[in-house]
């Protein structure tokens, strides 16, 4: 498409000038050489403000062409200029050399995030991605599509990395680098693709964390049976915000301003305790999660001990840390960052 507008642009240039120097010279007279037409016509179009060598100053006829060779030339020039920018744009896009270099990025992942389809959902999907600064993989199958939110946001996917192939196939899943992914997230459009990606993702990669999205309820259960810990629904969430925002509208409007903010990025997020992590065997107000890193504890999942519950909400400050917990924060994402480092440091809490 970007080519054919390019030769267009080529052509409509070309005739423009051969129009402007057939002008000249009929209009001119007979003292006017093709030379002098065609440097009139070059430094009319290019606007560059030399003085007319072709005298227009007698002869309305050829001034009267000359401001239409101007209006024409400034509108043709401009739209050349934007397609030929345009394709050198895609030019750095498709180049091998800049295609080795992020391949070789996503090759140094550990720990990220693959996503599966640029559509509505997939976008969203990305975008959050970006905002709380975790590492992700775009997978999808045509690059129109990773170009034209490339266009509409470029602050945010300005550095995104992306697998332009099926990833319904093994093989582009192993180029967004699965083997080293911490989760996957399968936002295709078809829900009979997002099944196929997760058979295909849990059965070779069983540690992963797959989230699928499933329109219809059938497929919901069979995903669920093919290895994805969660499926989302994205009719079920439209119906569950519609109601909340009748029912709870200002719990509603807090959730839309902490998600929305500018100005600072809060989110609820969990921290992974494990059995090497300083935190375990102390409790919560020898950690200090609040008075050091600023964040609101809501919750401690899997707290572990004799009669505690599943999940924990509001824990009291006493409440001591065992392995394999999750600790639910609430707080700006740089300060879970800088918590969860904490949480993995092998060093001694005082």
């Amino acid at each position: 498409m970007l080519r054919r507008r390019l030769i267009f642009a080529g052509i409509l240039f070309l005739t423009l000038i051969t129009v402007s120097v057939a002008g000249y010279r009929l209009l001119g007279g007979p003292s006017v050489t093709f030379l002098q037409a065609l440097y009139m016509a070059v430094i009319t179009l290019a606007g560059v403000g030399y003085g007319e060598i072709v005298d227009t100053a007698h002869n309305p006829a050829l001034r009267v062409f000359n401001m239409g060779v101007v209006l024409f030339g400034v509108a043709v020039t401009v739209y050349v200029f934007s397609v030929v920018a345009a394709f050198l744009v895609e030019i750095e896009i498709t180049n091998p050399f800049w295609r080795r270099t992020m391949q070789k990025r996503i090759s140094e992942l550990r720990g990220h995030y693959i996503v599966c389809g640029l559509g509505d959902t997939g976008r969203y999907t990305a975008e959050e991605m970006h905002r709380t600064g975790t590492h992700y993989v775009v997978v999808d199958l045509h690059e129109e599509s990773i170009k034209r939110v490339g266009e509409t946001h470029p602050d945010l996917f300005r550095d995104m990395l992306y697998v332009v192939g099926d990833a319904t196939e093994e093989e582009t899943l192993s180029r967004a680098g699965i083997e080293h992914a911490k989760g996957l997230i399968t936002a295709l459009p078809e829900d009979k693709d997002n099944l196929v990606v997760t058979v295909v993702a849990h059965q070779k990669f069983n540690h992963l964390h797959i989230v699928a999205r499933s329109a219809e309820r059938k497929f919901a259960d069979r995903m669920l049976r093919a290895g994805a810990k969660s499926t989302v629904s994205p009719s079920h969430i439209g119906g569950l915000r519609m109601a909340s925002e009748a029912i709870r509208p200002q719990v509603v409007g807090f959730l839309d301003l902490m998600l929305k903010d500018q100005s600072q990025t809060l989110r609820v997020e969990e921290i992974e305790v494990d059995a090497s992590s300083p935190w375990v065997g102390h409790p919560l107000n020898q950690i200090k999660i609040h008075p050091k890193h600023n964040l609101l504890v809501l919750a401690v999942k899997n707290a572990g001990g004799t009669g505690s519950p599943k999940l924990w909400v509001n824990p009291p400050d006493a409440l001591v840390i065992r392995a394999g917990a999750a600790i639910i924060v609430m707080g700006d994402v740089k300060n879970i960052r800088e918590a969860r480092h904490e949480a993995k440091a092998v060093v001694a809490v005082p």
